[in-house]
């Protein structure tokens, strides 16, 4: 709890939502943060695939939001859809930088342990390696197919399926799944 204030707390991005404060009274930590007034990505992505333009606009503020982050060394580990707000006048913020790792700073987890939501992880999440900003990359295009397709890249009905389809297997091409999605975006993704 005290890492995820640390980490967004030293973060100052239109796309972060910002800790105010963080304290601890009788053993009960509390953080403080901007309210966002909106709702989870996931909720929008769960009534229909977004419009092209407003996925791939969400999707730049994210990376924009997570390029400042690593230029400060922190890896969000868990960039999901369920972490992403849009607020109600549009404005995109990153939630929840509980599971940040801290560049220079002792690691919360081990090697070998894994972490993040598992139809959201990379491969190198998945395999509980060492983690940097590539992670993230990985887990935003996730996000993004999301918001194109409706649906997760690689399902699976209990999480070691989906590890198995993350570790092994190539998602199905957006382009067979909408129509009018160009090329060069499910390149990207």
């Amino acid at each position: 709890f005290a890492l995820e204030a640390q980490a967004a707390a030293s973060l100052s991005h239109p796309n972060i939502a910002m800790i105010h404060e963080y304290d601890e009274v009788e053993g009960q930590a509390f953080i403080a943060m901007e309210f966002v007034d909106g709702e989870a990505l996931k909720k929008k992505i769960q009534e229909r695939p977004l419009p092209i333009n407003e996925a791939v606009n969400i999707a730049i503020a994210v990376a924009e939001g997570l390029g400042k982050a690593h230029e400060k060394g922190i890896t969000h580990r868990d960039i999901k859809s369920d972490n992403v707000m849009i607020s109600r006048n549009a404005a995109v913020k990153i939630m929840d930088f509980g599971l940040a790792e801290i560049a220079g700073r002792t690691r919360v987890t081990k090697e070998g342990m894994t972490v993040g939501t598992v139809a959201d992880m990379s491969p190198q999440q998945a395999l509980g390696e060492k983690l940097n900003q590539l992670t993230d990359i990985w887990s935003l295009g996730v996000v993004l197919y999301k918001m194109i397709t409706g649906r997760l890249p690689f399902p699976g009905d209990y999480e070691q399926a989906v590890v198995y389809r993350i570790l092994n297997e190539e998602p199905e091409p957006i382009t067979s799944l909408r129509s009018n999605v160009p090329m060069e975006l499910e390149r990207i993704v």
